[in-house]
């Protein structure tokens, strides 16, 4: 009987885990191409490979988490624990997700910080 309740388990948390996923993934990535415009001085070809990249990255670190976690044990044989446990499980991940979406954001601006700095700089040394 546990068995069934933790592949119900599974069934349920795998499913949310690669929607929040992906959610996060294309709000973000699709956001993003502003400042990497920006950063690459509208050079789009490098933006948008730029871009591509950080969306790879994004999936194979988070879907790795999302399946390393994925073992659930049931000490009690009901319900109950398992949606406590499941919303533990999924509450985690999308902590997760939140730290990694701003972590990325936080790449984002120091990239955008980097090149209006070395515009700055390039500047000052053409003006003299």
């Amino acid at each position: 009987m546990e068995t069934t309740k933790i592949l119900i388990g599974y069934a349920i948390y795998l499913p949310i885990a690669l929607f929040l996923t992906y959610y996060v993934s294309k709000t973000l990535f699709k956001n993003s191409k502003i400042y990497m415009l920006d950063i690459f001085k509208g050079r789009e070809e490098i933006a948008n490979a730029t871009n591509k990249l950080f969306e790879t990255g994004f999936y194979l670190l988070n879907l790795g988490f999302a399946l390393m976690i994925l073992e659930i044990y049931l000490y009690k044989d009901n319900y109950q624990e398992l949606i406590e446990k499941l919303s533990y499980k999924i509450g985690g991940f999308s902590i997760y997700l939140g730290i990694m979406l701003f972590l990325n954001l936080y790449f984002f601006f120091r990239g955008k910080r980097k090149a209006s700095q070395a515009q700055r700089e390039q500047r000052m040394v053409v003006n003299g």
